[in-house]
């Protein structure tokens, strides 16, 4: 069986790991079974995050306009996932007392 370029990174070096096809070039993980192209984002330590899931930061982030920066522990509910961010930010979320923001994954841990 041949195994299919990355298509992020059209390398040929991918590899499958369950129903998943995996390329270590660029890290990028899409489905074996059914084809899909949608990426899979994960948290911090490895939980695949989806849409309307609660997590929680795990170190402080400083906020641009703020003098208060988002606490370790701060719960974050109902998010969305942003499948395509340019700029890592793959998380669109609303935090009391700071409002609507993004975050990236690798911050947050799946709660």
């Amino acid at each position: 069986m041949s195994l299919p370029n990355c298509p992020k990174c059209d390398e040929n070096f991918s590899y499958q790991d369950g129903s998943l096809y995996i390329c270590p070039m660029c890290g990028h993980e899409w489905g074996a079974d059914d084809g899909d192209e949608t990426p899979i984002i994960k948290d911090a330590v490895g939980n695949v995050l989806t849409d309307g899931d609660s997590v929680t930061v795990i170190k402080d982030l400083k906020v641009k306009g703020s003098s208060t920066p988002i606490k370790v522990g701060t719960k974050v509910k109902s998010i969305r996932v942003i499948y395509d961010a340019p700029d890592d930010h793959d998380i669109d979320c609303k935090i009391d007392g700071f409002g609507a923001m993004k975050l990236k994954s690798s911050v947050v841990k799946k709660a």
